[in-house]
C-alpha cells in the first residue's frame, strides 16, 4: 500500500502534560483516514505537527515519502475546529485574498468560489460580512477556502461541529467525491457516527497514544462479540414456537465503530 503520509514514532509534551507518547500513523494515498479519540486525547496536537504549527519534540513526518518540508503546508487544507476567518469582513473578498495566498490568481479565485458558493448556496452572502452569517454558514465558508486550492491533503478537524443533519450530508458527500478525485484525506473527530461511513482507515488515540489501527472492517471484525442475527419468515417464527426452526438466514452483527469506541477508551 502506497502512503501519502506519515508520522513515525512522535513525542510531544507541554510542561509536565505529554500530549503525544510514541505516536506513529500512516495514512494512505487517496483515501479517509480517521483519526479519532476523546478530547484531550491529542488529535489536534498530531495535526498541528503534520501542519508545522508547532514541532514535535522527537520524531518525524514523511510527506510522500520524504520528510515534510515547509513548503509542503503549500499542498494542504486544513480546515481546524477553531474557525478563524475576519468577522468584519466581506465573504467574497475574504475567501478570495485567502486563496491568493495559498497560490491562486485572483480571476482563479473567483471563477472557483463561485462554483462552490452556488453549489453550497451561499451565493446570496457574497456581499456580507462574515458577521452576518449563520454559524453553520460561515462553516460552509470555510470548508470552501480549504480546499479551493484543490490541495493534495485535506486535514477536517470536526468538520461537522454545528451542523444540522441537512447540511452535515452535503459535506459528507463532497468529502467522498474529493476521495474519488484522488485527494488524501484525514478525518479527525470524536463522534462516531459518520465514521463507518466516511473513513476507509481509521486510528485511535487515547491518552496520548494509539490504541487502535487498521481499516474500519478489520478493526470492528477485531472486536466480533459472536453476536448473529437470525432471519426468519412468518413460517419460521411458528416453527419456532413448535422448536422446529427453519432460519432464511444467519447474519452477524458486527459491533459499530462507536461501540469499539467506547469499549476501548473505557479500558
Amino acid at each position: 500500500m502506497s502512503y501519502f503520509l506519515q508520522a513515525n514514532h512522535i513525542y510531544k509534551r507541554f510542561a509536565a502534560h505529554t500530549a503525544l507518547d510514541d505516536v506513529s500513523i500512516a495514512v494512505p494515498e487517496g483515501k479517509v483516514f480517521g483519526l479519532l479519540g476523546p478530547n484531550g486525547a491529542g488529535k489536534t496536537t498530531l495535526i498541528r505537527i503534520i501542519n508545522r504549527i508547532t514541532a514535535p519534540d522527537s520524531g518525524d513526518v514523511l510527506f510522500g515519502g520524504r520528510p515534510l518540508a515547509p513548503e509542503d503546508v503549500m499542498r494542504i487544507g486544513y480546515l481546524p475546529e477553531e474557525r478563524g476567518l475576519y468577522k468584519k469582513m466581506e465573504v467574497g473578498e475574504q475567501a478570495i485574498y485567502l486563496a491568493m495566498l495559498k497560490g491562486l490568481s485572483r480571476s482563479d479565485a473567483k471563477r472557483r468560489l463561485q462554483t462552490w458558493f452556488e453549489k453550497f448556496d451561499i451565493m446570496p452572502w457574497w456581499s456580507k460580512k462574515l458577521e452576518e452569517l449563520s454559524k453553520g454558514m460561515q462553516q460552509k465558508v470555510q470548508f470552501v477556502i480549504t480546499v479551493l486550492h484543490e490541495p493534495e491533503l485535506l486535514i477536517f478537524d470536526e468538520p461537522f461541529s454545528g451542523f444540522d443533519p441537512v447540511n452535515a450530508d452535503l459535506l459528507k458527500r463532497e468529502i467522498l467525491a474529493l476521495r474519488d478525485k484522488g485527494h488524501t484525506i484525514i478525518f479527525s473527530t470524536h463522534n462516531m457516527g459518520s465514521v463507518e461511513e466516511i473513513c476507509d482507515e481509521i486510528a485511535l488515540i487515547n491518552k496520548s497514544r494509539v490504541v487502535l489501527a487498521g481499516s474500519v472492517d478489520e478493526v470492528r471484525r477485531q472486536h466480533r462479540t459472536g453476536l448473529h442475527q437470525v432471519m426468519l419468515d412468518d413460517a419460521g417464527l411458528e416453527a419456532l414456537k413448535a422448536a422446529g426452526i427453519t432460519p432464511l438466514g444467519v447474519e452477524e452483527q458486527l459491533p459499530s465503530m462507536h461501540e469499539v469506541f467506547i469499549k476501548t477508551v473505557s479500558q
